[in-house]
């Protein structure tokens, strides 16, 4: 996103200026659900088209489409190449659905006005340190997309889309080779175990998740090609996992604190019965001190969201360390996430 601190602005100014950026980036989230929702990226992909044709065809105001349209093209996503006419960048084009590497299901998540009335409640995690997602839904968040089935199909379309971009980094950096059953937990459609199992053709796979997640992972396992080799199972983490070789999860640990963490790591390791195999995490690892980096941000979903946390390296080896495992390495990726391996004691 491109900034609107002018150049040799005084310092001061600039600092304010910083403030009103952060301030307002509410304000932006909201016009860019508005063009998700209108599909605008999609409708634009023949060639630029006027606000009135877009209002038109939408059912909208034009005057007040213009004017969202005009907010998100001033820091950089979409580009009014004429008076009121707007055209496709690369950051808009990210927003049509079906790009590969795309941001159309993230971004409808991440501005959903669920979101949005828990921000609103960011205050009660800090004053009590729990979930201010509770608080808006009257129950966890996990049990809440349970039953609210709009929103969370919003959700795991947008989890299997950022899983189809990490699991490609992953897949570069790492060798998943030497497993012959791999369990994918917690592993949503099936979008990482069906890349694994397409490069490794002798490995096979168990995708575990609640049953309403595996009801809708049939399709995209299917697509993969690997049905022979994959089965579903579905049901708690906290109360047992599937036996297995070696053990995935994606962005799942974050979501827990540490005592639950450590109830799904040692369902884990006696899942593993006396093999010595690996669990591997696809998680962000928070640097020290002010290093920028999006786990910082990530962190506070955690807080409000599920009530997990990102952690940094130590707190990933002492967190093994307690459920009979070793902290082996940690991979970078060509992503915000590393492959983080353990094996067990």
């Amino acid at each position: 996103m491109s900034s609107t601190v002018p150049p040799n602005m005084p310092p001061e100014a600039a600092a304010a200026q910083l403030i009103l950026q952060l301030g307002t980036g509410h304000l932006l989230a909201s016009a860019l659900q508005v063009a998700l929702r209108l599909g605008i990226a999609d409708r634009l992909a023949e060639g630029p088209r006027t606000t009135a044709e877009l209002a038109r065809e939408t059912e909208v105001q034009e005057d007040a489409l213009f004017r969202v349209l005009r907010a998100l093209a001033s820091v950089g996503v979409f580009e009014e190449d004429e008076p009121r006419r707007f055209a496709l960048n690369l950051p808009a084009q990210m927003l049509r659905k079906g790009v590969p590497g795309g941001m159309h299901d993230m971004g409808l998540w991440i501005t959903s006005p669920f979101h949005f009335r828990v921000y609103a409640e960011l205050m009660h995690s800090v004053r009590t340190g729990q979930p201010s997602a509770e608080k808006v839904a009257g129950m966890p968040v996990f049990e809440y997309f349970a039953r609210e089935t709009e929103l969370s199909a919003i959700f795991n379309n947008a989890m299997t889309g950022f899983s189809d971009l990490v699991i490609q980094a992953a897949l570069k950096a790492y060798d998943f080779s030497g497993i012959d059953l791999l369990v994918d937990v917690a592993g949503g459609h099936g979008a990482v175990l069906s890349e694994i199992l397409k490069k490794y053709p002798r490995m096979h796979g168990v995708l575990f998740d609640l049953e309403h997640v595996i009801q809708g992972a049939g399709p995209r396992i299917e697509a993969a090609g690997v049905k022979d080799r994959l089965k579903t199972e579905h049901g708690d983490f906290f109360k047992a996992v599937p036996a297995g070789d070696a053990y995935i999860m994606k962005h799942i640990i974050h979501d827990w604190d540490d005592e639950r963490a450590l109830s799904i790591l040692r369902n884990i390791h006696t899942a593993m019965g006396s093999k010595k195999g690996r669990v591997i995490l696809l998680e962000a690892v928070v640097p020290p001190g002010n290093t920028p980096h999006f786990s910082k941000v990530l962190d506070l979903e955690m807080l409000t969201m599920p009530g997990g946390r990102e952690r940094t390296e130590d707190e990933f080896r002492r967190l093994f360390a307690k459920a009979g495992f070793e902290l082996t390495r940690i991979v970078p990726m060509e992503s915000a996430l590393s492959v983080i391996e353990a094996r067990r004691l």
